[in-house]
């Protein structure tokens, strides 16, 4: 159990550093789209829905990661 415990806290840390660099990235993005109209460079528009749709999966990942830790946490306890 401590095994799938560890590699869980392992999962979820990388998960966390990349959904850090890919929020910074989003970030980076929105600043760069301040001064464009929405539709008016239809790749860069793209690119910014697919960072979106990223980020988002990306995060409901490590949401889910940080639940299997939690489980694991509270199985060993009750044990």
């Amino acid at each position: 159990m401590s095994d799938e415990n560890g590699s869980a806290q392992a999962r979820l840390q990388i998960h966390a550093i990349v959904e850090v660099v890919l929020l910074l990235v989003l970030v980076g993005y929105m600043v760069l789209a301040q001064s464009k109209i929405v539709g008016d460079d239809f790749s860069f528009t793209v690119v910014g829905a697919a960072l979106m749709a990223l980020v988002t999966y990306w995060t409901l990942n490590t949401l889910r990661d940080g639940l299997e830790v939690i489980a694991a946490r509270t199985g060993r306890s009750k044990h």
